[in-house]
């Protein structure tokens, strides 16, 4: 995202992509506004938090009438910077990251995994989704060659911080990290963790103890 001179909340921004994303089911239906109340029913988050998202920007849209959707949408493309490409490298070909590669964010049109690495000499030298899978040891070199600042790693719990260190290293800025482990990285690199194990006891845990009601507000409101 663009360095505004005005950081809005970090949950704020973690939900700026999906608003962008039911606002373009929205345009490709020919619909022409929207109200909070139809994005609240739409995303799962209260209408008021989308108000309260929305004003950080401006007036993005008018009492009595709504939000002029392709206003909206023009707006968060360009907020997002939907209409510059990022490339992305992923770490471990897995089943978790033959998925990815397969998957490749084909919805998105601003994200795209471009190189891929293994160690296994049986997927290294292959392509997987068109996406060319190399050795470890190229990680360096090929992350530099193409200017990659954003990886996905998807490898073993065990070797997860040293394959980090050598991100790091080669000026990685940000990783999504689909492991168990919780990484050592430097302050100026942002780091995501994704636990499925984790959110999956989440989700059951609110589903036992939870009416499902307040569930679906208290884990909208969260994100």
């Amino acid at each position: 995202m663009n360095q505004e001179p005005m950081r809005i909340p970090q949950a704020t921004a973690k939900r700026l992509p999906l608003y962008y994303r039911f606002l373009q089911n929205l345009h490709s239906s020919g619909k022409q506004r929207v109200s909070s109340a139809e994005l609240s029913e739409a995303v799962k988050v209260d209408s008021a938090t989308i108000r309260r998202d929305f004003s950080y920007f401006g007036a993005l849209g008018k009492k009595g009438y709504g939000y002029n959707v392709n206003y909206l949408l023009s707006f968060f493309r360009k907020t997002l910077d939907q209409d510059e490409l990022t490339e992305v490298a992923l770490i471990g070909v897995g089943n978790l990251g033959t998925a990815f590669l397969n998957y490749n964010f084909l919805k998105n049109n601003n994200t795209k995994i471009e190189m891929a690495f293994d160690v296994d000499e049986n997927k290294v030298g292959t392509k997987i989704g068109d996406v060319p899978v190399y050795h470890m040891d190229e990680i360096e070199k090929r992350l530099e060659e193409q200017n990659v600042t954003v990886a996905i790693l998807t490898v073993p719990a065990q070797v997860a911080q040293p394959i980090t260190d050598r991100l790091v290293q080669s000026e990685i800025k940000g990783i999504l990290n689909f492991t168990p482990a919780r990484l050592n990285v430097p302050s100026s690199i942002r780091i995501h963790h994704i636990d499925l194990a984790v959110e999956l006891q989440s989700l059951v845990y609110f589903l036992k103890h939870y009416p499902v009601a307040e569930q679906e507000e208290t884990v909208s409101t969260d994100k």
